[in-house]
This record gives structure tokens, C-alpha cells and sequence, in this order.
């Protein structure tokens, strides 16, 4: 984050699921899932915050780049500030969103866009609001959302906001993302699903070295979701086919990521796809 003079500029950044286990459906109509969050810090939005001096409680919105699919009142960056004003009486901003990470791909853009809303706007305010009570404001913006409050690797359930740190040695992997620019609807890929809690659990496949992964450390969303979407599955053997040791689709889709020892030598395997590669760090 960069700060000067009432403005500042944070990168809110990417996530890919690590496994997601769908365990089950629950009377509020949310599903208890486990999965493990891992940032991807290279692929970020741009997210600038400017305080109007001398005036309360208002926010002016713009955003620029990728297209959100949402109006900017719908924007859970106005919808932070919104909910932050209710806790607290907070300084008038101009806040502009530059959208880079795809909507819709299972990457936590938007639930990441509102959690550095809220970080920032705490900022604002010196801090004032403590840690639980960003955590509740964060999980009222979406259930991913608190996530990035901490933003390193964590084992989440219940809706995903029940987290625990975990140590989760992949520096030096490389990371290569591929979206085939397919609209996956989380609710829909949700309603297809038949919850089931994994024997052993995903902390347990976690623990064994990536080169077991393959296999064992599952995404749910996928018996449905490739079963809709052929061509995303196809994706996730492209990456096999590259050399990945483990690859998987991130969330309900439709981003598939793998992991590799050495850089992806990428040729023409992805046309038309968006493409990131990074080195863990």
C-alpha cells in the first residue's frame, strides 16, 4: 500500500482455491465447505482512495479496466464503505477501482476489492476499528471476503470465513492461471453439487507433498462443472500435458491453474485465454 496525503493505493490480489470439499447444505441455504486460500500476489487490482477534506460519510465511485458486470452502487467497494459508515462516522472518499483480475473465475476479485476497501477505510480512521469487528464487516461484504483481511495461506470452513493459518511451503513453484473467458454461476454449479465431507480430510491430503496432490487434493465443483463446461476440464489436462505437477480449477470456475517445478514453457496451447505465470514467493 502506498499512502500520501489523504490518498492511498492498494492492490487488492488474486486467490486460487487449494482443494474445496462441499461437506453440506445448511438451513440458512449457504454450504459448509473446506478449502485452503492461497494469495496470488502478482495478479491485483488497483484500488485508489482519496479523502475529501472536511466532509462525512460520503463516497464518490469510479472504476475503469475490466468490466465488473455490476453498476458502481453494487460495486463491494461501495458496499464496504457503506457498512464501515454504519460502525463508524468516516471521512468523505473518492474511490477508484482499476479492474484487472477476471470477474467471475474463481479468483476472489471483488471479494478482495471490498476487503482492502475496508483495510484501507480503517486506515483512514487511524485503526480505530478492531481486528473481530473488521473480520464481521468483512463476511457481511461476502463470504470470501475475510480472507484477505490476512491475506496469506489459510484452511477455511463454514462458509469460508472459519479460518486457520497454515504452513504451506510452494516457493520457487511456478503458477500458471488460464481462464477460457467461460461465465461459471456459482449457484448454479452449487445446486448441482452432492455434499459430501472427504475421508480423511483436506488439512490431512495437504500435508503430504504436492507430488501426491494429484488425485487426492480435489475441487467438488469439477464433476459438475466439466460435465457443463467440457472445454475447462480440457484445460486442466493441457496443464498435465505442459509438465504441472498438480492442477486444479480454482472455486466454481472456470480459472485452472497447476503448479510447476520450473517455468511453463507456453506455446500455442492456450489461444485466446487469459494467461498469468508466476513465481511463488
Amino acid at each position: 500500500m502506498q499512502k500520501k496525503h489523504g490518498k492511498m493505493i492498494l492492490y487488492p490480489n488474486a486467490k486460487v482455491n487449494i482443494g474445496l470439499n462441499i461437506i453440506n447444505k445448511r438451513v440458512d441455504g449457504y454450504h459448509d465447505i473446506e478449502t485452503l486460500f492461497y494469495p496470488i500476489k502478482g495478479l491485483y487490482d488497483i484500488l485508489e482512495i482519496v479523502e475529501v477534506e472536511g466532509e462525512q460519510n460520503r463516497i464518490e465511485f469510479s472504476q475503469s479496466g475490466n468490466s465488473t458486470g455490476c453498476s458502481n452502487e453494487h460495486n463491494l467497494c461501495v458496499k464496504a464503505y457503506n457498512l464501515m459508515m454504519e460502525a463508524e462516522s468516516i471521512p468523505a472518499v473518492k474511490m477508484h477501482l482499476h479492474k484487472q483480475i477476471p470477474i467471475g473465475a474463481g479468483l476472489g476479485g471483488g471479494s478482495a476489492d471490498g476487503a482492502f476497501a475496508i483495510k484501507g477505510l480503517n486506515q483512514l480512521l487511524g485503526n480505530k476499528i478492531d481486528d473481530v469487528q473488521l473480520h464481521e464487516l468483512a463476511l457481511k461484504v461476502g463470504s470470501d471476503c475475510p480472507f484477505f483481511l490476512y491475506n496469506t495461506p489459510m484452511l477455511a470452513c463454514g462458509r469460508g470465513e472459519k479460518l486457520e493459518v497454515v504452513t504451506l511451503a510452494l516457493a520457487g513453484y511456478w503458477l500458471l492461471l488460464v481462464n477460457p473467458g467461460i461465465h461459471v454461476s456459482t449457484g448454479s454449479a452449487y445446486a448441482k453439487t452432492n455434499p459430501e465431507p472427504w475421508i480423511p480430510r483436506l488439512r490431512e491430503r495437504i500435508a503430504q507433498q504436492i507430488t501426491g496432490w494429484r488425485g487426492s487434493v480435489r475441487n467438488d465443483f469439477e464433476k459438475t462443472v466439466f460435465t457443463d463446461y467440457p472445454e475447462i476440464e480440457v484445460v486442466k489436462q493441457q496443464l498435465y500435458d505442459l509438465g504441472a505437477i498438480y492442477a486444479s480449477m480454482s472455486g466454481s470456475g472456470s480459472t485452472v491453474y497447476g503448479l510447476f517445478a520450473s517455468k511453463p514453457d507456453i506455446k500455442n496451447e492456450f489461444k485466446n485465454m487469459y494467461l498469468h505465470v508466476e513465481e511463488l514467493q
